[in-house]
């Protein structure tokens, strides 16, 4: 893909983004592959997420261009006083491209995958009456 065809999917992530967002999907947490089985293959209620995606100066862990939805999978790095402040930063710069991010924890993966599922395929319905994008399979 040329970086002059990134468009809004992107918004304007710069090439070392991009190369930093393909190592991070060949080295994913197993918490982020549990997360990774749920969504890839347009299994969540038939919507195209994308792993390790750049937007802006941030990756993503997984987002879903038609709901302009993130969803974080945060391990223990995250409790940290000056991390949940750079998070809480960069969600705001997500949310200025109209981005909503949702958080879970690497425990929370790893303990109850399926209430993760329930919650995302909740989210993903009220993200897309919000947006007024009709979603297959609901």
């Amino acid at each position: 893909m040329s970086i002059s065809n990134q468009g809004s999917m992107f918004c304007n992530a710069k090439p070392i983004i991009f190369e930093r967002a393909k190592a991070m999907r060949e080295n994913m947490t197993q918490a982020e592959k549990s997360v990774w089985e749920l969504l890839k293959s347009n299994k969540m209620l038939g919507l195209r997420f994308k792993p390790q995606h750049p937007i802006d100066i941030f990756i993503a862990d997984f987002y879903c261009h038609s709901l302009k939805l993130v969803i974080e999978i945060d391990g223990g790095i995250h409790k940290s006083v000056d991390q949940r402040e750079y998070d809480i930063g960069r969600e705001a710069e997500l949310e200025y491209w109209g981005i909503k991010v949702i958080r879970f924890t690497n425990e929370e993966v790893e303990s109850n995958i399926d209430q993760i599922q329930s919650e995302i395929e909740r989210i993903c319905t009220e993200r897309g009456s919000e947006l007024q994008s009709p979603l297959q399979g609901i």
